[in-house]
């Protein structure tokens, strides 16, 4: 049968006293470990060839094709890897041709049906006076939707790789903005002011007047993203980022391809189950026409304008 030992010999045990380092009652470290300042750290000149002359053995014995047995089998499965790419893409493409029939046979079609189709049923079926919008919108709106994603995807990719995120990094390009923008060329802000809004007003009716005309938010959108970058570099970038920053882009663009993905998946559920769609084509000619590729163009546009500008900005600075 256990001896019940004495609160004060108890708390001197190992069990003891690491309860009361667990309950937080006493800390059996404090007041026995030595504390010193840390020295700021000082390379001495024997130190530092010492670590260049190992940072030098250790990129000879990395980059040393003759010994290394990995990157000897990596490069000679490169080589061979490639031929064998190059070969299979031209035999490929060798076959595709062969099957094609041969130019001006009698039996070859006079005339597409696909091409028939977007001309002889293209304003009845998307309500679009410019049958390429229509086409682009409505026929292939699919691989539109992917063009706008690789657009965002793209940008997304530029952003990781040429973001400032670094604070100090920060601090260095904001004390050196001048170099960055003509702060002072009066000429250029006196036509900015002239030009810009004209250029954003053309913009806005290219993408509005899209499936009325040519036009569309493709280039609608590249009009208006270059007003915003003459705009950058006529005024600089801390009166830009007052209405337009990389927070306002990545909203703009997700709600833009959002709404692209909503409205065309509602299209291709009705389409797909012949089902009518409630969206009313309109009357061709008319602004509020054409079902959804008012909309659809407005989006495209909004994602175009935005990379375009983000692009600039960050090849530029790097940062906004």
């Amino acid at each position: 049968m256990s001896k019940k030992v004495p609160e004060e010999e108890y708390q001197k045990t190992f069990s003891g006293k690491f309860r009361q380092w667990m309950d937080g009652t006493k800390d059996p470290f404090l007041g026995t470990v030595e504390m010193k300042k840390q020295e700021p750290f000082q390379e001495t000149p024997q130190k530092k060839e010492e670590r260049e002359e190992d940072k030098k053995r250790l990129t000879e014995r990395v980059y040393d094709i003759g010994n290394n047995l990995e990157l000897k089998i990596f490069q000679r499965f490169y080589r061979v890897f490639s031929a064998l790419f190059c070969i299979f893409l031209v035999v490929m493409l060798l076959m595709a041709v062969s099957d094609l029939p041969p130019f001006g046979h009698e039996e070859n079609p006079v005339n597409n049906e696909v091409a028939a189709r977007y001309i002889e049923k293209g304003l009845e079926e998307t309500g679009a006076v410019n049958i390429v919008t229509g086409m682009i919108l409505d026929y292939r709106a699919f691989d539109t939707l992917g063009e706008s994603h690789v657009l965002f995807i793209a940008t997304c990719t530029v952003l990781i790789l040429l973001r400032v995120d670094k604070k100090d990094d920060r601090e260095v390009h904001e004390t050196n903005d001048r170099i960055h923008e003509p702060k002072n060329d009066m000429i250029l802000q006196t036509v900015a002011r002239i030009l810009v809004p004209p250029i954003l007003i053309f913009g806005i009716y290219i993408i509005l007047a899209g499936h009325l005309g040519p036009g569309g938010g493709f280039s609608g959108g590249a009009v208006i993203g270059a007003g915003l970058i003459l705009y950058l570099n006529a005024f600089g970038f801390a009166r830009t980022e007052k209405f337009f920053t990389a927070k306002t882009y990545r909203r703009l663009s997700f709600a833009a391809l959002a709404c692209y993905s909503v409205a065309k998946s509602y299209s291709f559920y009705t389409g797909a189950n012949h089902i009518e769609s409630v969206i009313p084509l309109g009357t061709p000619g008319a602004i509020l026409s054409s079902g959804l590729i008012l909309i659809l163009n407005i989006c495209v546009g909004v994602v175009v304008a935005g990379t375009m500008y983000t692009f600039y900005v960050m090849f530029r600075k790097g940062n906004y």
